[in-house]
């Protein structure tokens, strides 16, 4: 019963970010229940996942120094918090992520974490993503604390509110990953041999600029905000027309956030195809901005996955494409969804129109891979092992 009632306190809180009409039909569903009882299939456009778009193959780069930093942070956790911290590679908790504040989380946090581990903790996610990345992750926990600053709230909100949760056992040879989860920072970082899938990924803020207190200074998300809109006003008229869905923007409009690990979504806007050089050059590099959280040479990797693609990648709008205006877009292809949506406010005001002060971006892997769940099925099917912990979620 108290495991009902904590998920349903999470609903409601998550009515607040989304809007009362969509929560209250994911509300009457049960969605994060129903969704994590439901298997795994990943995002999806149209009815069947697109197949043999993902292979175990080695990339030449290594993965060595984040396994090498998991085992030096793993090393440094009390054998309680290891515990509590250390889940099976194929276990459920992957997809219990979520961006609500209130969230009830697993795994260690910083909060409660030792200098010395919160070092270690840092270093793991510094081995795994690029400087752009690091720093961007750790200025969204420094906005964090600005919101508790402003909201006068450090029970909801903080720098240190965020956990950590090792996936299987880091190694050369056999998948594992990490996850970092918390408030506006979520990332999933999956790992075979010299293969990573870095998604999902959220990152967002509200405040995006701390404009007093201990972080004043502090801005995220400016790069994503602009060279977006600079994309949409590189299209001409004609295919402005095709890429905006909608002129105006009343409301939110993210629609892989959290529990959306099965959405069906189909490709809209205007595609690579129709694009110039010019265009699709501006596609890529926004594309990249996202991607670039991710070690360089990872990084790397995935940029030349996406520009297979190109043609097939499209850029969706919605709202003004004013210099001042709030909007919402989507660039989807076989290999990645990203979205960035300005949101409404929450705290320490709530008001549901769009500010450029309030920011969800996501990043996943459609076609079966988010959570590197693809690779690790081709690694299932060649290698023995116990049977996949993610195919339930438990009831009391």
């Amino acid at each position: 019963m108290l495991k009902n009632a904590k998920y349903l306190v999470a609903v409601l809180l998550l009515a607040s970010l989304v809007g009362v009409a969509v929560i209250a039909q994911q509300f009457r569903g049960g969605r994060m229940d129903a969704e994590l009882d439901e298997p795994f299939h990943g995002v999806v456009s149209g009815d069947e996942l697109e197949k043999g778009l993902f292979k175990i193959e080695s990339t030449g780069v290594s993965t060595q120094p984040v396994m090498e930093a998991a085992d030096r942070f793993l090393a440094s956790l009390t054998e309680e918090q290891r515990q509590r911290t250390t889940f099976p590679v194929d276990d459920l908790e992957w997809r219990k992520w979520a961006n609500v504040h209130r969230y009830p989380r697993e795994g260690v946090s910083f909060k409660e974490m030792s200098d010395e581990q919160r070092t270690l903790a840092f270093d793991m996610m510094r081995a795994g993503l690029s400087a752009k990345g690091l720093k961007l992750s750790q200025d969204i926990m420094k906005l964090n604390e600005t919101l508790a600053e402003l909201a006068n709230d450090h029970e909801e909100y903080g720098q240190w509110l965020y956990w950590i949760t090792i996936m299987g056992k880091p190694s050369a040879t056999e998948p594992w990953g990490w996850q970092v989860d918390g408030h506006h920072l979520v990332i999933n970082y999956f790992v075979l041999g010299d293969q990573v899938v870095m998604s999902p990924v959220f990152l967002g803020s509200e405040p995006i600029r701390a404009t007093s207190g201990k972080f004043k200074g502090t801005e995220i998300l400016q790069a994503e905000q602009n060279q977006g809109l600079a994309m949409i006003n590189l299209l001409s008229p004609e295919q402005q027309n095709t890429a905006i869905l909608e002129s105006s923007k009343p409301g939110n409009n993210a629609l892989a956030q959290a529990f959306r690990d099965n959405l069906k979504l189909d490709y809209a806007g205007i595609a690579g195809k129709d694009l110039d050089k010019e265009q699709k050059s501006q596609l890529m590099e926004l594309i990249g901005l996202y991607v670039g959280n991710m070690d360089d040479g990872h990084a790397k990797v995935k940029m030349s996955e996406v520009e297979r693609h190109i043609d097939r990648t499209y850029f969706a709008w919605i709202g003004g494409t004013q210099e001042d205006s709030v909007f919402y877009y989507r660039v989807h292809s076989p290999v990645i969804l990203i979205e960035f949506d300005h949101q409404g406010r929450i705290a320490p005001i709530r008001d549901r129109t769009p500010t450029r002060d309030h920011i969800h971006s996501v990043v996943r892997t459609p076609n079966g891979n988010d959570y590197g769940k693809d690779l690790l099925r081709q690694h299932y099917e060649t290698h023995s092992h116990e049977h996949p912990h993610d195919h339930a979620h438990p009831h009391p």
